[in-house]
């Protein structure tokens, strides 16, 4: 039986957590979280640079003769992302049932376990479940590592904090992008290259472990179970590293409100958070279209405005180096702004230099207008990774967030194939209309229903 008292208790430690200050021990905290989700980068990002060699190999085609068919590339980004949906759809609880940490570890593992037996595939079909059942480890993982940085770090550096998660994360980009680019047009001692891309991803199951070593659980999740003893020793291990390396007391703690513990999933769906979780379905639903109709289809794209493959790999790694670029940018802003016109803005930047995009024919401005784009989508990225787990209760934030995410994923599955039907009818240019109508929604649902959240204490929000 969970004592009356925790709420009270829930909410004292909520507040000594917030008024922690920046020091080298919450910056550790944010770095090794956003190390291991480095590895969940690669794995989704690989999506789009092996694409080339799947098709050069003879498994996938460019384009697929039917809607859903199998043997067309769609299918296989396809895949990734109905991984994606079940796992963030499906399993999201997991993070609030099983705790952040131990979720964290489980899930690195699974889909490297995945990735793995799937790069030794030799068919479509068996290529595309394997890439399926990874899919599901990297949508428990993007859940989890957004739920744990909200709840470990103080108000005042959220913003700042996921800004320097997405710049950790995306910088494993360039590195697959250049792995791609050496190793897909060749076969290194007879291995396809695309084979080789996919394996150095998987070096990830190695540094887990030292990884989770540094990480404590999130006090927030030990009080919604219970635990009070192991959160208190938790929070006063976390305020003994940060005053002695402050080498001064601790500010006081302000009271916060008194955050429920007692919850249902389906209280997502009750007043106030039921304008929430519409609004961030609607949002999910249609920013997928703008970041990955991009990202996941980078060389391909390349490919339909005439670029050779060779050359499409090497425009497309210049394009992956300003993967960082966009939430490095926003460091210094991330929590100077509001949150939901951040989205706004670079959902905006992503209409229009998508446009642009489409209509170059020279190198150069594909790989300028590439850049702007890719540095959009990952300020957009950065804002809503923070956003979200912001909106929801400590006690079903995993659950929320992996339940509006999923609109994400979904959309994906669908996306993949729409991106690969205006490529093969419209051209390279009705893909970005089609990109460009998708940012409008989003503009639209997060500017005119999304709640501020910027400098406010969790339980704040959660009122």
């Amino acid at each position: 039986m969970i004592p009356a008292s925790n709420p009270a208790i829930a909410a004292e430690i909520g507040a000594r957590l917030d008024r922690l200050p920046a020091t080298r021990y919450i910056w550790k905290l944010v770095l090794l979280l956003s190390l291991g989700g480095c590895f969940e980068v690669y794995d989704l990002f690989f999506t789009a640079y092996i694409g080339p060699g799947l098709v050069r190999s003879g498994l996938f085609s460019s384009s697929s003769a039917s809607f859903f068919g199998f043997i067309g590339l769609a299918s296989f980004v396809a895949a990734t992302f109905a991984g994606l949906f079940i796992g963030t759809m499906l399993f999201g609880f997991a993070a609030d049932w099983f705790g952040r940490r131990m979720v964290f570890t489980c899930s690195l593992l699974w889909y490297t376990a995945a990735t793995v037996i799937m790069a030794f595939q030799h068919t479509a079909i068996s290529i595309v479940a394997w890439r399926m059942i990874a899919g599901v480890g990297i949508g428990v993982e993007l859940v989890t590592i957004d739920t744990y940085i909200t709840e470990l770090v103080p108000k005042h550096l959220r913003g700042r904090a996921f800004a320097v998660n997405q710049v950790i994360q995306f910088s494993v980009v360039p590195v697959v992008a250049l792995l791609a680019w050496i190793l897909v047009p060749r076969t290194p001692f007879g291995f396809e290259g695309w084979r080789w891309v996919v394996l150095i991803g998987a070096t990830g199951a190695i540094f887990v472990w030292f990884i989770r070593r540094g990480i404590p659980e999130s006090p927030r999740w030990l009080i919604s179970h219970g635990h009070l003893a192991d959160a208190e020793r938790v929070t006063a291990a976390m305020e003994a590293r940060v005053s002695q390396e402050l080498g001064a007391p601790l500010p006081a703690a302000n009271p916060h409100p008194v955050e429920g513990i007692h919850g249902h999933f389906l209280d997502i769906f009750k007043p106030p958070y039921l304008s929430r979780t519409s609004m961030l379905m609607v949002f999910n639903f249609f920013q997928t279209v703008g970041y990955y109709g991009f990202a996941s289809w980078v060389p391909t794209l390349l490919i339909a405005a005439g670029v050779t493959t060779t050359s499409s790999l090497q425009y497309s790694f210049i394009i992956a180096i300003a993967a960082p670029v966009g939430p490095l940018l926003a460091l210094r802003v991330a929590d100077k702004f509001e949150r939901k016109w951040q989205i706004v803005g670079a959902a905006l930047c992503i209409a229009v230099f998508g446009l642009l995009f489409s209509r170059q024919t020279n190198g150069v401005l594909l790989i300028v207008f590439g850049v702007l784009l890719t540095c959009s989508n990952n300020w957009m990225s950065m804002a809503f990774h923070a956003y979200q787990p912001e909106l929801f209760p400590t006690r079903v934030r995993a659950q929320a967030v992996g339940f509006v995410y999923s609109w994400s994923r979904l959309s994906a599955i669908f996306t993949s194939f729409l991106i690969g039907f205006f490529l093969r009818d419209f051209g390279v240019a009705g893909v970005f209309t089609f990109v460009a109508a998708s940012m409008l929604v989003v503009m639209l649902s997060i500017g005119i229903f999304g709640p501020r959240t910027r400098g406010l204490a969790l339980e704040d929000i959660s009122h």
